[in-house]
């Protein structure tokens, strides 16, 4: 007999649902392990103190850029009372703090050159003067320190080129024709170097200009006006006994040796005072 065949039976509208949610039911997530949550929060930690971090070090940063030019006044200042009393060396690590705090303090490498100078360090003293000039190129102060310490070196040319550059930015600076003089005169050229003398000491009649020219008259065998020079410049400073032996040499020389005696007695009187 044949078998009897089950009738399609129409579905029922909520098998069809039943259907259609299986097949969009969503799949299960796996749970994310234990260290990988940790290392997640290790990293925010991380990055929150990094931030931190940065934006203590910009505070710091900037605190210090507005208190290191006050630290390097102070040294400086301080550099320039030890100067006043003759304690050079005390003078220059004074200004090596106020360098390091602040490396573009024209002022501090100039005193920190005399400083050297002072103590017959010239050598030391130039890199100095150099890099204050290049810090402050329109100075006429750099190349007059430099000149000064290059005289010292005996190195007459560098001195003078030194001085022309002084005058060139200020041609009424009476140290830099009396510094030009001296090194005109040590390179044997003392013509030249009273018009030096004359032109200092009309810009700036003082002890050390009148001595210079007088000096340099000397060296000429010009007496009378070598005895006029070292009277003007007793005049200026009466407290310098080489003036007063200078003068005796000169009066010697024209024959007045009762003055001649005075003021060698006095020179050595100061001398030993």
């Amino acid at each position: 007999m044949p078998d009897l065949l089950e009738p399609d039976l129409p579905r029922r509208p909520e098998d069809a649902n039943e259907g259609d949610a299986a097949a969009e039911t969503p799949l299960i997530l796996i749970p994310v392990a234990a260290e990988d949550v940790a290392r997640k929060k290790r990293r925010k930690v991380l990055a929150w103190v990094a931030v931190v971090v940065t934006v203590l070090a910009i505070a710091a940063w900037i605190y210090k850029r507005s208190t290191d030019p006050i630290r390097a006044q102070e040294s400086f200042d301080a550099a320039q009372r030890l100067f006043a009393v003759a304690r050079y060396n005390q003078a220059i690590v004074a200004c090596d703090r106020a360098i390091s705090l602040k490396p573009d303090f024209e002022d501090a490498y100039m005193l920190r050159g005399r400083s050297h100078v002072a103590q017959y360090e010239s050598e030391r003293g130039i890199p100095d003067f150099t890099k204050a000039m290049v810090l402050r190129p329109r100075d006429p102060q750099g190349p007059i320190e430099r000149a000064h310490a290059y005289i010292d070196q005996k190195n007459y040319a560098a001195a003078i080129s030194d001085a022309d550059a002084a005058i060139a930015l200020d041609p009424k600076l009476a140290r830099a024709y009396n510094l030009r003089g001296t090194a005109l005169r040590a390179l044997g050229q003392p013509k030249k170097a009273i018009e030096e003398f004359d032109r200092a000491a009309e810009l700036e009649p003082n002890s050390d200009n009148f001595y210079q020219r007088g000096a340099t008259y000397q060296l000429l065998g010009d007496h009378q006006h070598a005895i006029q020079d070292f009277t003007q410049a007793i005049a200026w400073d009466p407290d310098k006994p080489q003036t007063y032996f200078a003068r005796a040499e000169s009066e010697r020389a024209v024959g007045a040796m009762e003055q001649a005696k005075e003021d060698h007695s006095y020179g050595r009187y100061l001398d030993g005072r």
